[in-house]
């Protein structure tokens, strides 16, 4: 299929060539934050869903229309309800989730559970890094080799910038006044030691453009944003975390 450069009908968004993404309007504790899905193009022409999101009769002639449903990915203990419906709709696609989520979702048959390794479906086309620091959510985070492009779910917010204003007031009393983490998510991490190595492997793959679930996405500049982002991992924590 040719790429457009136009939103398809239902709303996926064309990123770069055989990149796209889409997002749905979400509510956590009462606050929009909206949820965002990353499809990519393989090398076989089949597709790459990170994070599904609900999946309905017309998103699913539109997802058909880009080709066939080759792997649906749940990358992190809280970004897996809609991937019981996709395997439905799709049994022969590979079903993986980020480690821990087989248990966490024992109702599905997982085909894969990820690690640092990328599977021979996407290797040489994707990198991946298990963001196994922040242990509450598990979460495997990508990287698109020829867009240069990290492809998230939490390990980066940006709501800062949402059209929300109570969702900017929470961003601002969560700490995201910038694209990064909460201190929800900084609390997550006991191990900076670990959460070092894990970030500066993604900065090592100097990604331009960083697609996230939350908020706007990063169209230039990741390595830097991201470097920012978890500086903080390099200063002692507060004495009732250390």
């Amino acid at each position: 299929m040719k790429h457009s450069a136009e939103r398809t009908a239902h709303g996926l968004i064309p990123i770069a060539d055989g990149l796209w993404s889409m997002t749905q309007p979400l509510r956590f504790w009462g606050v929009e934050t909206g949820a965002r899905m990353t499809i990519v193009r393989l090398q076989d022409g089949g597709l790459f869903v990170h994070s599904p999101l609900p999946l309905d009769e017309a998103l699913g002639a539109e997802i058909d229309g880009l080709g066939p449903t080759k792997v649906v990915v749940a990358p992190s203990l809280f970004h897996h309800l809609s991937a019981g419906v996709w395997k439905d709709s799709y049994p022969e696609a590979v079903l993986a989730c980020c480690p821990g989520l087989e248990k966490k979702r024992a109702d599905l048959a997982w085909d894969r559970i990820l690690s640092d390794r990328p599977e021979p479906e996407w290797a040489g086309h994707l990198d991946q890094v298990v963001f196994a620091a922040r242990t509450m959510e598990n979460e495997v985070v990508f990287f698109h080799r020829r867009t240069r492009t990290m492809i998230c779910a939490d390990a980066i917010f940006n709501l800062s910038e949402h059209p929300s204003r109570l969702t900017r007031i929470v961003a601002l009393l969560l700490g995201n006044r910038k694209p990064g983490a909460t201190w929800l998510e900084r609390l997550m991490i006991r191990d900076r030691a670990a959460a070092r190595e894990q970030i500066g492997r993604m900065i090592a793959w100097k990604p331009e453009r960083i697609l996230l679930a939350h908020g706007k996405c990063i169209e230039h500049d990741g390595e830097a944003v991201l470097r920012k982002a978890y500086a903080w991992l390099n200063t002692p924590p507060p004495g009732f975390l250390a």
